[in-house]
């Protein structure tokens, strides 16, 4: 069923001219992860970067594809683009303007895609500015200095090499999105992360053939993984439906309405907003002690490590409260109740206006709660896999979600286009409808 599905892909022309488009792309991006930025000494960077894990820097080299390790011209990845886009989409709650754009349909998001990239470009500067400063006073555990030429030349140089590259970079996610297939943005961050499943293969092979690591251990742990992968599959397709019904309207001589329809509720509706944030939050510590050597600090910085008690019981807060959070930003209740009322719908057994709003938020409210413990037990995965089972690379958390997020959303797209021109899809209904129609 799937095998014909693939081969299905390339006998649509446009669908193919789209793929292959796709991963011509994608190529050009991992090409230019390994364009080293002038005036850096690869050697102490990477020795640098070992002492650096689990900190804030190893998060955004996740996020890079490993740019950030080796100071690439594509070293920012597309974090700073993704910044602009949170910070505009939180920014819509409170000023006016904003919120009367993202109101105003197709003219209202391309002004704030407009003002995304000037923000991805300001956040660029500011963070190349940064990284640059401080890589001139950072050094390998040899001693070596990073920047080989330190001063004024080298700022500018690098803030200009790397806010450079996060532009050609959304750029490269925005043709993606508009000729290609699947969202571009979300692609990039996909294709970073899967550049690391090969490393992580041959370590496990290593291990296997060194006999660290049995091979009924690597059994138990492959059924693990499909396990996992199927659940977050499942849960992100999840939704609480809640029944909508239209009143009869009668405009000129014609009858409108009467229909009846759902509002869907995603099980986790923020995504993985809430383990990036929380993420970061608790980095914090251990990224200030990578620089500062004060013994409070350092001891603080060894308590937040992933695999402790504490770091466990802190991410896992967080987690929940910005799930809750970012669903009470990004949707709500009262505006959704208001224009079902205004349309003429309402639910059954639920007053329209503020009964209605209330009863969804209150849906709303138990779900998240399942999503929230959902994604802290994906997140909290990896630390239990590595610190009690010694699996030898990272599997679960936020990574695992963006990947598994991005091939169900790029998989649903290639299924629209295949069901639309009447070849079999992946999904086994979607082809015993086509079938059924011709």
């Amino acid at each position: 069923m799937v095998a014909g599905a693939f081969q299905n892909l390339f006998k649509i022309p446009e669908l193919k001219k789209r793929i292959l488009y796709s991963l011509a792309l994608l190529a050009v991006y991992r090409i230019g992860v390994h364009v080293p930025t002038p005036g850096i000494d690869a050697v102490a960077l990477a020795s640098f970067f070992e002492r650096a894990k689990g900190t804030l820097l190893g998060l955004f080299d996740m996020f890079s594809g490993g740019a950030l390790e080796r100071l690439s011209v594509f070293a920012l990845g597309i974090m700073p683009y993704i910044s602009a886009s949170i910070i505009l989409q939180l920014l819509t709650v409170v000023i006016p303007h904003l919120e009367r754009l993202s109101k105003e349909g197709e003219q209202g998001r391309k002004k704030i895609t407009q003002y995304t990239r000037y923000g991805t470009v300001l956040l660029s500067i500011i963070q190349g500015f940064g990284i640059s400063v401080g890589l001139e006073s950072m050094s390998s555990p040899g001693g070596a200095p990073i920047v080989i030429h330190p001063g004024w030349e080298f700022r500018f140089m690098t803030v200009l090499t790397l806010t450079a590259g996060t532009a050609f970079i959304m750029w490269l996610g925005e043709q993606i999105t508009e000729r290609g297939i699947g969202n571009g943005i979300s692609l990039i961050i996909f294709a970073g992360i899967i550049a690391r499943l090969p490393v992580a293969i041959g370590n496990t092979f290593r291990l296997l053939s060194t006999g660290e690591l049995g091979m009924f251990a690597v059994i138990i742990l492959v059924s693990l993984m499909i396990l996992v992968v199927g659940i977050i599959i499942f849960v992100e397709q999840g939704q609480r439906r809640i029944p909508v019904q239209y009143a009869k309207r009668v405009i000129g001589r014609k009858m409108y309405g009467g229909q009846s329809t759902h509002l869907p509720l995603k099980i986790n509706t923020s995504g993985v907003i809430p383990p990036i944030f929380a993420s970061s939050i608790i980095m914090f510590p251990a990224t200030l002690a990578s620089f500062i050597t004060i013994p409070w600090m350092q001891n603080v910085a060894a308590a937040m490590r992933p695999g402790n008690v504490a770091y466990e019981l802190l991410y896992v807060g967080f987690i929940f409260f910005f799930c809750y959070f970012y669903t009470a930003v990004t949707f709500n209740p009262v505006d959704v109740a208001d224009n079902m009322k205004k349309h003429g719908g309402y639910i059954p057994g639920i007053r329209p206006g503020k009964r209605t709003a209330d009863y969804i938020d209150r849906v709303l409210t138990r779900i998240t709660l399942g999503g929230a413990i959902y994604v802290s037990a994906v997140c909290v995965l990896p630390s239990i896999l590595i610190s009690r089972f010694s699996v030898p690379f990272y599997f679960g958390g936020t990574a695992l979600l963006i990947v598994v997020g991005v091939a169900i959303d790029t998989i649903s797209q290639m299924e629209s286009h295949m069901l639309a021109r009447h070849y079999e899809g992946f999904l086994k209904k979607g082809g015993a409808r086509v079938k059924g129609r011709s």
